[in-house]
């Protein structure tokens, strides 16, 4: 066994990449538009009761979707290509397959949507929501009168959630190479 085919090291690896399995580009881009949207958290027109609402909405479907991309670099041209996991195989945005490179075109097919690829979406997904839900701003907006109960646990919960799914995301890791990848494997 090689020095890098050892398991701490396996596990390191996955665990540095933990910042792309965790939906933190979306976390980011909430909490910089909640603020204008919930009115800081004064929400006494429904409109912002309503934007606040469908921010959270946009975000967490693009937080389930964004666990379905992938990315390869193109035998053929050597760019860089990213795509949607599909059933059948990764649909690549803006790639065009010749006859000259069928094999290519086949080797597409093992992108594949797998069950893993559907767990860490719900998960991204339940992470996202419950960070969504402990920002104070929506807090204040959507759930104004809150008991002594309810602020505690939305308080300690993202730190449980974030444990949790980083321990999940650690010993489940996905092979997705999704929009952001540094390290970037041929097919």
């Amino acid at each position: 066994m090689s020095n890098t085919e050892h398991p701490v090291h396996k596990t390191l690896a996955s665990a540095a990449n933990l910042a792309n399995l965790l939906p933190t580009t979306t976390v980011l881009a909430f909490h910089a538009l909640i603020p204008p949207f919930s009115n800081n958290g004064n929400c006494q027109q429904l409109s912002n009761k309503l934007l606040t609402s469908i921010l959270i909405l946009v975000c967490a479907i693009f937080c389930f979707f964004s666990s379905f991309t992938d990315s390869f670099i193109s035998t053929r041209d050597g760019k860089l290509y990213h795509g949607i996991a599909t059933f059948n195989g990764l649909y690549v945005f803006n790639y065009t397959s010749s006859s000259d490179y069928d094999d290519e075109t086949t080797e597409l097919c093992k992108f594949r949507i797998r069950v893993i690829d559907f767990v860490h979406a719900f998960l991204s997904l339940f992470v996202f929501l419950i960070f969504a839900i402990s920002n104070s701003s929506v807090q204040t907006c959507l759930v104004p009168n809150e008991g002594p109960n309810e602020s505690v646990l939305i308080m300690n919960l993202p730190l449980g959630v974030g444990v949790l799914s980083s321990f999940l995301f650690t010993i489940f890791p996905t092979t997705r190479r999704g929009i952001g990848y540094a390290d970037m494997p041929n097919i």
